[in-house]
């Protein structure tokens, strides 16, 4: 990049697109109460568009980035976009229950593969000293995602009904793919070719599968299912700890959770410039300030001043993180798009893992800070690995 000051516009593509992937994940929750009228289930059968999302996320990320792996980069992020575009385009006309469901299905399979690829070509447009700063660039749609998808699906589903919702998401991912196709430069995309000054790792799966001898990748990807599984287990309950606990109004959690968003976006941009200094203690710092403001939250949760400083906080170091997270397990794997692929499907287990955890402390009566002291414990184990990777590498024994 010769302009510092300016992004190449293949990276505003990428951000583009994981923006309307982002709003597909996240837009379905202020939706699911219409979404279940209209389609005439119970709730607990539309709260399978949720979960049933994010597990194709985490099985999709693994299989699709395999099966795609010695094809060009850039037709394949082309061709995860026309995915997403079809899952959503899907759930607009769905007819019925299972017709919405598999539109689900379909627009998820794109979504970790999308994430793990796109990281490796956008931090290939950039010279490797801003790796981690691009990544987070990429990233920044997915945290504006968050802020924006529940009130922009619940906005325009109260006014134009919840099928306009998907119907714009699929606009989105059209402008998204053109863009994509458009402004991503083909080197960029393309399989053991990168920026001149940029690494590129092997594509073929077997070549990719030997990337994960290396413990550096194993103990990588335990520590972002830890510490995501910290922070979106204590987060899946906040809207019990925020009413209940705390003392806000339901009608208040809207506003709470932007400021929880505007903590994502953040910490997201600012951990990318900072992993670029010195990722392993940008790394442990995310972590341990993690750790730290979910037991300050459990603590002062009766607080309702302290809860929204605290959230702010739980969305600034859980994301500050993650640009590092990715470009460290992607490092050590010599570049290979499985690799990163595997960190999305990490932080879905993960996600999982903290939200059974937390589900199982407040049903065992603990109260609704349970999942925050829950999510503390993740994460202190995510710090003690993390820890550990660092150490082992900083003393040469990697992998």
């Amino acid at each position: 990049m010769t302009n510092q000051a300016r992004l190449p516009a293949g990276l505003i593509a990428l951000t583009l697109g994981s923006f309307g992937i982002g709003l597909t994940e996240f837009v379905i929750a202020g939706l699911l109460p219409q979404v279940s009228l209209g389609l005439g289930v119970s709730e607990a059968a539309a709260g399978w568009l949720i979960s049933g999302y994010a597990l194709s996320v985490a099985v999709g990320a693994i299989v699709v980035t395999a099966a795609t792996g010695t094809l060009p980069r850039k037709p394949v992020l082309v061709g995860l976009v026309a995915l997403f575009v079809a899952g959503n385009l899907l759930s607009a006309v769905a007819s019925g229950y299972p017709m919405m469901l598999l539109g689900r299905v379909v627009a998820a399979l794109c979504h970790g593969s999308f994430f793990g690829i796109g990281s490796l070509v956008a931090r290939r447009m950039v010279p490797p000293e801003r790796a981690s700063r691009a990544v987070a660039v990429m990233f920044a749609g997915l945290t504006l995602a968050n802020v924006l998808g529940v009130p922009f699906g619940a906005l325009v589903g109260e006014r134009w009904g919840w099928r306009a919702t998907f119907w714009a998401i699929t606009v989105i991912g059209v402008l998204a793919l053109v863009a994509i196709a458009a402004l991503v430069p083909g080197w960029a995309g393309a399989v053991g070719r990168a920026h001149p000054s940029a690494g590129s790792g092997p594509s073929g799966l077997r070549a990719q599968l030997h990337a994960f001898r290396s413990w550096q990748v194993w103990l990588t990807l335990a520590a972002t299912a830890l510490g995501y599984g910290g922070m979106f287990g204590a987060f899946s309950y906040i809207a019990y700890t925020f009413t209940l606990v705390s003392g806000f109004s339901a009608a208040d959690v809207a506003w709470l959770l932007v400021v929880y968003g505007t903590g994502l976006v953040i910490g997201n941009l600012a951990g990318g410039r900072a992993a670029d200094l010195d990722r392993d203690r940008t790394l442990i710092v995310s972590l341990a300030g993690l750790a730290l403001t979910l037991l300050a939250f459990g603590l002062l949760a009766a607080s309702p001043v302290a809860s929204v400083v605290l959230v702010f906080l739980l969305g600034l170091f859980g994301f500050a993180g993650v640009p590092g997270m990715i470009t460290r397990v992607t490092d050590y794997a010599n570049g290979v798009p499985l690799a990163a692929s595997a960190n999305v499907s990490a932080s879905n287990v993960g996600n999982a893992l903290g939200a059974w955890l937390g589900g199982l402390a407040i049903s065992a009566g603990l109260g609704y800070t349970a999942p925050l002291y829950a999510g503390a414990a993740l994460v202190l184990a995510a710090l003690v690995v993390m820890t550990i990777s660092a150490r082992r590498a900083s003393a040469g024994a990697a992998g």
